[in-house]
């Protein structure tokens, strides 16, 4: 036995689950809450997945990128909440040993699929906007649909490469009533860079660069609408406006997605968490991605129309895919 497995084996003495300290009306409220955000993430971003997956006017690279970020967030809801919030609520993991480890993997993809996601969405809006013309001839739907898989592929291989050379997979060690992977120094330093300030870094950087440009952009309309203008200069002041408002609604859905992640960030750099406080933290960065379909129904009329059409199961009829949602 090495030190790392000394220091969890300590963690372990004396370890119960504690005894429920609220009312059993306080139990099932918490219980009845966390079933409806679970139902929020799941069926909001199933609308987004519907949505973009059905109506062919919204098949373009940007609304790929945002595809990936709802399916990312769809397996969050249906998958990564459930355990964690049951942990909470029990103060104990009560799923056993072999499920534990089947969260873990899963837990650690889609966490970090996530905020790739939100790293190519970062570089998708600075390509529009830094150089225009070459993202419009050069990237389309299946370059970008490309970059999706293989940025998934990347990150499932990433995963599976830091368990296997942490050693979780030859011996996986489990305190009685937790599910924690203990990495050890090289890993958690390896994990720190690749999972957040990597991304983040890319995420902020770039978005600075975007709301300089975006900036510029806003000057360049405001003289071109003080003259009496040729078409082509009506239809280049049209798309510059557009893709401005794609980079102001994506950069409000960046920024909600680093506010929820900052606390977890913050603590990882610069202290030791205690587990409950782990639970909680991370229980924000899950609600990321409860929010994002909302911020999609508060800033994308099309969105409120596919969510019309899908509830009155319009989407049924034929040529559904082809109705006009954009204007």
């Amino acid at each position: 036995m090495n030190l790392m497995d000394l220091n969890q084996s300590d963690r372990c003495v004396n370890f119960s689950c504690p005894e429920r300290s609220v009312s059993p009306a306080a139990y099932i409220l918490l219980y009845v809450c966390s079933a409806a955000v679970v139902l929020l993430t799941v069926c909001g971003n199933l609308l987004v997945i519907i949505s973009v997956f059905h109506f062919k006017q919204l098949h373009t690279p940007t609304n790929m990128l945002v595809l990936s970020l709802a399916v990312s967030d769809f397996f969050v809801g249906a998958i990564v909440m459930p355990p964690m919030l049951i942990w909470i609520i029990e103060s104990c993991w009560i799923l056993g040993r072999d499920f534990c480890t089947s969260y873990l993997l899963i837990n650690g993809f889609i966490t970090v699929v996530s905020i790739y996601n939100i790293a190519l969405i970062a570089v998708d809006r600075y390509l529009a906007l830094s150089n225009p013309f070459l993202y419009m001839n050069h990237v389309s739907v299946r370059i970008t649909c490309v970059v999706i898989v293989f940025d998934w592929s990347v990150v499932m291989a990433y995963n599976l490469a830091l368990l296997y050379f942490n050693g979780n997979f030859k011996n996986f060690f489990m305190c009685p009533g937790e599910c924690i992977s203990f990495l050890n120094e090289v890993c958690s330093i390896i994990e720190l860079f690749v999972s957040f300030i990597f991304p983040l870094s890319v995420i902020i950087i770039l978005y600075t660069r975007v709301f300089v440009i975006a900036k510029k952009h806003a000057t360049v309309i405001r003289e071109l609408n003080n003259h009496t203008r040729p078409e082509t200069q009506k239809i280049t002041s049209h798309s510059m406006k557009s893709e401005r408002k794609a980079a102001k609604v994506l950069g409000i859905l960046v920024s909600v997605f680093l506010i929820c992640l900052l606390p977890y960030f913050i603590f990882s750099l610069f202290s030791e968490i205690q587990e409950e406080a782990i639970h909680k933290i991370i229980v924000i960065i899950y609600l990321n991605s409860t929010i994002n379909p909302f911020i999609y129904a508060l800033f994308y009329p099309w969105f409120r129309r596919c969510i019309k059409l899908i509830i009155t199961l319009q989407i049924f009829q034929a040529d559904s895919a082809l109705i006009n949602i954009l204007t």
